[in-house]
């Protein structure tokens, strides 16, 4: 067995080589030696989660270890995250979405968009859509959603049709399904605050410069721009991508026969339901109404699984993607609250504000977001990249101007919509770009077609519905 073979230790020597350089440069002037240094382990750390010479939880407990062990920052700082609210908000998110798969609620929701949806082609891109709409508040891992539960029946469908990825056939429907499917999932995910892991990383990120976001400030923001880009986006693929089968009656057919095979719903279903419209209840109106955050409404969502059973605690012991989320997340978290509590990110956005020193803050704004939006390119990872420019673009849209929640929600929701663009960009695109529906071509030429126009729709059409809110 070999344990040493180049690529790893290639995979190893890139972030430590270029980690140990930072290291060593003299600080900037008005930059403190501490804060260089945890920059220095920082920036390890995301070629780290890039790079992946471990998974990406195994690369935050040593990024936490060096953090304590150089006495970078003291070990009680060092695993400060392990405490954060919005930490286990996530978390405790994960946990309350095994209650869809296990219980079957899941699937019976999409069976149900495709039964109804699902006569014609378009029409059943949009039944995989609205299933993942509706499922996304809960489930914070768009990989989930995505791939376990709409790509295992986009593929079922698609092959009923004779439309298979190996043989010529994918133009019939699987393309134009897998394309659909892919592209709505990011827009749910910019849609709330729990429907992708790295989203409350954001808000985290955003208040620690003062910017407070709430679970149902995120929904209310993202309502007007998320529901024209899903009716839209579907529409657009369909006509610069159509199937080549555009009645699918047998479709429907199979949704209401998978449905009959369920039987009515289990008391465990009703269940779930139940505490689904509970858990959106307390989030929309917890904080102001009750006092309650929505990490606390997520312990409740979960207590009331436990107690009635749907879920088991070894359930919850063997979500082992909760349980991973915590520890980077925790890890990450930590290193960018300190960089900004060190000095760090103020000392970036005080230098970066002289480049869009002159411009109005709108202008400033606009190319500041470009560049968050198209360097996206560059990552393969969502977290990665919200963890590594999210703090600093929002410091310097701040100092120019940009009214502080407007730019902190308008970076979060691109922090979903930026992956629209690679194969190899977020969770679900190996998943869905793996199925071999969608030639790499055609996969990023739509994609950045898409990314333009989503880019218009939030902008746009979201600049207004921001204004009638008051955001700027």
């Amino acid at each position: 067995m070999q344990l040493f073979n180049f690529d790893y230790l290639l995979r190893w020597l890139v972030p430590l080589m270029i980690g140990a350089i930072i290291w060593f440069v003299p600080p900037p002037e008005g930059v403190e030696p501490n804060a260089w240094h945890l920059f220095a382990i920082f920036v390890a750390t995301i070629i780290g989660i890039i790079a992946k010479p471990l998974p990406m939880g195994a690369v935050a407990i040593i990024s936490i270890m060096v953090t304590a062990g150089t006495y970078t920052l003291p070990i009680g700082t060092a695993l400060s995250g392990f405490g954060n609210t919005v930490i286990w908000l996530i978390v405790l998110a994960f946990f309350i979405s095994r209650g869809f798969i296990k219980t079957g609620l899941g699937a019976r929701i999409a069976y149900l968009f495709m039964a109804v949806l699902g006569k014609k082609s378009l029409g059943l891109s949009y039944g995989l859509v609205a299933s993942d709409l509706v499922l996304a508040p809960a489930i914070p891992s768009n990989t989930a959603r995505a791939g376990g539960v709409v790509f295992p029946i986009l593929v079922s469908i698609a092959k009923a049709y004779g439309s298979n990825s190996d043989d010529g056939t994918n133009r019939k429907l699987g393309a134009f399904l897998t394309k659909a499917a892919f592209q709505g999932t990011l827009i749910t995910s910019a849609m709330f605050l729990t429907a992708m892991a790295a989203n409350p990383l954001a808000a985290e990120l955003a208040g620690a410069q003062g910017v407070e976001i709430t679970w149902g400030g995120w929904a209310l923001a993202a309502l007007i721009p998320g529901v024209v880009s899903l009716i839209f986006i579907p529409l657009l693929i369909y006509k610069i991508y159509p199937p080549e089968i555009t009645e699918t009656p047998v479709a429907s057919r199979i949704a209401k026969g998978k449905l009959a095979e369920m039987g009515p719903m289990k008391t465990s279903e009703w269940i779930m339901l139940a505490t689904f419209f509970l858990l959106l209840v307390l989030w929309i109106f917890g904080p102001n109404q009750l006092g309650m955050n929505a990490t606390t409404a997520a312990l409740v969502g979960l207590a009331v699984l436990l107690v009635t059973k749907v879920l088991s605690w070894t359930d919850v012991l063997n979500e082992r993607g909760a349980w991973d989320t915590l520890v980077w997340f925790a890890a990450l978290v930590m290193m960018a609250t300190q960089l900004n509590t060190l000095g760090l990110i103020p000392w970036f956005s005080g230098h970066m504000s002289s480049v869009v020193d002159g411009y109005g803050w709108v202008a400033a704004f606009l190319m500041l977001s470009l560049v968050y939006f198209y360097s996206h390119y560059f990552f393969a990872s969502n977290t990665a990249h919200v963890s590594a420019m999210y703090a600093p673009f929002l410091a310097v849209a701040i100092v120019a101007g940009t009214p502080p929640l407007l730019a902190a929600l308008v970076l979060a929701f691109f922090s979903n919509l930026f992956s629209s663009m690679t194969h190899y960009g977020t969770g679900p695109a190996p998943v869905l770009f793996g199925s071999g529906y969608v030639p790499m071509a055609d996969w990023w030429r739509i994609g950045f077609v898409i990314s333009i126009i989503n880019i218009i729709i939030w902008l746009g059409i979201g600049g207004i519905w921001w204004k009638i809110l008051g955001l700027w």
